[in-house]
């Protein structure tokens, strides 16, 4: 699985933004740019004058993904860089067919961590209810992250400000992130198709491909692994839905009007919208057809990756699907291409929050953790290494400040790993972007719209043992139907909703309703 969300929140009936006008800075930063972009940000040790750099100590870092071939030779760049701070960084990588069961052992084990990337999908709300993050309290970032106190988007904290303790540095930009598929446009043409309009497009050559080139090639129309919740993603794109909750399958959603907030009674268990069960039709029916293994659930190798190396002849996700489509046509006759089957759809803005860094309630020094973190993430040459790689080797700059990929790119992928992810500042851009690239994200910017209930966080601390009975629930049930392996659609979803209810949902349901109209009271 690529990004599900995992286990659901924690204590935060509303989110409550804790850094307004901030006080005087510690060091004199007039001398730098007013804004990330404007210029270089060269950080000093004498910014961090209240963090002690006497002794020499290693940040422990643990990322979620696969570590990247250059890793090695990034890193030292860093840890050269660092040498005046006395600080050195060692990064761990929780690969993605092993972070799901090592992060909350790791976070409750004897490992020394120090920073650690989570999200919503990513274990953030489960782990800040058991306390396994610092408080980053408005003094301690004023003192300790003076570029993040500059830098930082203030509105950005208030998603990561929970029950009034921020638990995470968010990142720094929030941009549209819709959800397109990407095909072996080789193929389409093969089968006499040329381009994507619609779902019912891209679903004739799913079952296109199952028919007639499977059997040949043994290509996959998608090389699913785990589930399909991307794909739910593009399809659900068609209702202009959002999610009020969206937590390891237990997603509540609501139909997006413009300028209102959804009623409380507006919000529907996803599984009981009718959207979602049209969609579960047409994944057994993609299923049976033979677009992807039936041991799908258990495949260990992405979708995404698959797709690359030119197992799989589509794949459903973000703008990241042009990376994919890059490694696929580096094959003689290969030929992608991605299409937005929702043109005529709203475009969900990427919550700051959907990408975070955090100081670990057991670092032995936050304060070097805090400078670490606000040096990879604001200084322009660690930022730069973090995101990019090694300049001349991995990528170029050029006079516009726009990067350009080079013959080594392959192995450090421009923001391919996960802090990558966390610390972007949204002033990088690549050079020559393809058109097919430009056409769909540009016009994504005419449709972006933010959730209007991004700063609701569901506190779950009196409803835990129901929510974890239902969450049991659909881990067993939702991904089955998602790649439609089951023999009976309206059987086995009236079975999970069942089973759901007699583990207790509707007491999750009332107390998520009382919370919302609290915080809606507010608004």
């Amino acid at each position: 699985m690529k990004r599900n969300a995992v286990s659901l929140t924690m204590a935060a009936a509303m989110l409550t933004g804790m850094l307004g006008s901030a006080p005087a800075f510690a060091a004199d930063l007039s001398n730098l740019p007013d804004q990330v972009g404007e210029g270089t940000i060269t950080a000093t040790p004498d910014m961090y004058a209240d963090t002690d750099l006497s002794d020499p100590y290693t940040v422990n870092m643990y990322l979620i993904g696969d570590t990247p071939n250059d890793w090695d030779e990034v890193e030292a760049k860093i840890n050269e860089y660092l040498e005046p701070f006395n600080t050195q960084l060692e990064t761990t990588f929780m690969s993605w067919s092993d972070y799901n069961t090592m992060y909350t052992l790791v976070l409750a084990g004897g490992e020394q961590v120090d920073l650690i990337f989570t999200a919503p999908w990513c274990y953030m709300y489960t782990e800040a209810a058991k306390g396994s993050f610092y408080d980053l309290s408005e003094d301690f970032i004023n003192t300790y992250m003076p570029l993040a106190a500059k830098y930082q988007a203030k509105e950005s904290w208030d998603e990561t400000t929970l029950a009034g303790k921020t638990i995470a540095v968010p990142s720094n930009v929030a941009q549209p992130q819709g959800k397109i598929v990407a095909v072996r446009q080789d193929l389409m043409e093969k089968y006499g198709m040329t381009e994507l309009k619609s779902w019912d497009d891209y679903k004739q050559y799913m079952l296109t491909i199952a028919e007639k080139e499977t059997p040949e090639s043994g290509i996959y129309a998608l090389a699913a692994s785990g589930d399909n919740n991307e794909l739910w993603d593009v399809y659900r794109q068609q209702t202009n839905t959002m999610l009020a909750l969206d937590s390891n399958y237990m997603d509540f959603i609501y139909e997006y009007k413009e300028g209102e907030l959804p009623k409380a009674e507006d919000i529907k268990f996803v599984y009981e919208y009718e959207p979602f069960r049209q969609y579960a039709y047409d994944m057994k029916e993609m299923a049976d057809a033979g677009c992807w293994s039936r041991s799908a659930l258990t495949n260990t190798v992405t979708d995404d990756d698959a797709f690359g190396a030119l197992q799989g002849a589509s794949i459903a996700w973000n703008a990241s699907v042009f990376t994919y489509m890059k490694q696929a046509e580096k094959a003689e006759g290969v030929e992608c291409m991605a299409y937005d089957l929702t043109k005529d759809n709203l475009v969900n803005a990427e919550a700051y929050s959907n990408n975070d860094m955090a100081i670990t309630a057991g670092s032995e020094n936050p304060e070097r953790a805090a400078m670490v973190l606000d040096l990879l993430k604001f200084d322009t040459t660690l930022n730069r290494l973090l995101l990019l790689g090694i300049e001349g080797v991995h990528y170029s700059i050029d006079d516009q400040g726009n990067y350009t990929r080079l013959d080594k790119t392959t192995d450090y992928a421009p923001l391919g790993i996960s802090a990558a992810w966390a610390t972007k500042n949204g002033d990088l851009e690549e050079a020559g972007t393809p058109e097919r690239e430009l056409a769909i994200t540009d016009a994504w910017k005419e449709r972006v719209v933010s959730n209007p209930t991004i700063t609701f966080v569901f506190d779950d601390a009196s409803v835990k043992p129901y929510e974890d009975a239902v969450i049991s629930i659909l881990n067993d049930y939702v991904p089955m139907l998602e790649l439609g392996l089951v023999d009976d659609v309206d059987k086995t979803m009236d079975e999970m909703i069942q089973k759901c209810y007699d583990a207790g949902l509707q007491n999750v349901m009332d107390e998520f309703t009382s919370q919302y109209n609290t915080w809606l009271e507010t608004r």
